[in-house]
């Protein structure tokens, strides 16, 4: 039994090594290890030997067993390996074109503003969206008891710390680090606890700018903003100052432009009055260079501040606000 068994190993070697195919060589696996197999008979016959030659027999057996089957394996891969290398490739067949991605709309608005900006002169800077209620409230010249610092209009953390309501608090940041003259605009994300509906959203982004020198003056914060909005909206657009309230800067004002739909002739999207609020502005109040300790006296400052998700809706026609965050390729595709 032995003898034949070592038959079998030197039969089925030869058999794998002239297989040319896998056919071929699934043809001799069944011959050999198959239920009717060869080395399979071998295992029935254990029964008719020796107490003795059983279990030299049948170690053989299953060490054969995986020996062949070991081979064919081997021989399957470098068949499959060989006839791989003989097929060329079909050059004229079209290709397959990757899928390319592009820019989200709120990140390219983004950048635009900050590109205009910087060549303007301003730098760009980044901050933490967890701040402390001192720079984001305090500092700024808002009040303990200003609605904004209520619970339901903030989100707290703690007593101490918070998710950020506007990007102001990294204008305290900066103040606190550097002296003039800073000129700098800082994009980020912000949260305020706000039911989502078309307009609204509990996570947005927002731009605030900030220039501070010895000489700065509200003249200079109108021609920037005035700059800003031809680059961003075209060269026939026009603005406005409306008087305003912000704790942080005095005198305000909210700035409108003209519709882009309609050119300030009155439409649905501006509501029939000709204008678009798009941010608001001021000169930085004394109260705040107080809280960084600047000399109030020898500078002054102007700020801006813009919600990015406004200033895409009204460049790009969007009516919903929750496009920018559903992640539906039909709509991101658009930019």
């Amino acid at each position: 039994m032995q003898e034949k068994l070592k038959d079998i190993e030197i039969e089925a070697q030869k058999q794998i090594d002239k297989a040319a195919s896998v056919e071929k060589l699934e043809s001799i696996r069944i011959r050999y290890l198959g239920r009717k197999g060869m080395l399979t008979e071998v295992l029935k016959n254990l029964k008719n030997l020796s107490v003795s030659e059983k279990p030299i027999v049948g170690r053989q057996a299953n060490i054969l067993k995986q020996k062949i089957s070991s081979s064919i394996e081997a021989r399957i891969r470098t068949t499959g390996r060989h006839k791989k290398q003989k097929q060329k490739a079909d050059i004229t067949l079209p290709g397959i074109k990757p899928t390319s991605g592009s820019l989200h709309p709120i990140t390219q608005t983004i950048r635009d503003i900050c590109e205009i900006f910087s060549s303007l002169g301003f730098s760009r800077i980044v901050g933490p969206e967890i701040e402390t209620a001192f720079r984001n409230f305090e500092a700024l010249n808002i009040p303990l008891d200003h609605p904004s610092r209520d619970s339901f209009d903030t989100f707290y953390l703690n007593n101490d710390f918070l998710l950020r309501s506007h990007t102001s608090p990294l204008q305290i940041r900066v103040m606190e680090k550097h002296k003039p003259p800073i000129y700098i605009v800082m994009p980020g994300r912000v949260y305020r606890p706000d039911a989502v509906d078309a307009s609204h959203s509990f996570m947005f982004h927002q731009i605030e700018g900030l220039a501070v020198d010895k000489t700065v003056s509200f003249a200079d914060l109108k021609g920037l903003l005035y700059m800003f909005a031809k680059k961003m909206f075209g060269k026939d657009t026009k603005m406005r100052f409306r008087p305003h309230f912000f704790p942080f800067t005095e005198p305000s004002a909210e700035v409108d432009i003209s519709c882009i739909i309609c050119s300030g002739k009155g439409c649905r999207v501006c509501s029939g009055k000709g204008w678009l609020e798009i941010l608001g502005a001021g000169m930085v109040h004394p109260n705040v260079f107080k809280a960084v300790g600047y000399n109030y006296k020898k500078y002054s400052g102007l700020a801006f501040g813009m919600g990015v998700e406004r200033i895409a809706m009204l460049k790009y026609g969007i009516d919903d606000i929750r496009l920018f965050f559903e992640n539906d390729c039909r709509f991101l595709r658009q930019f």
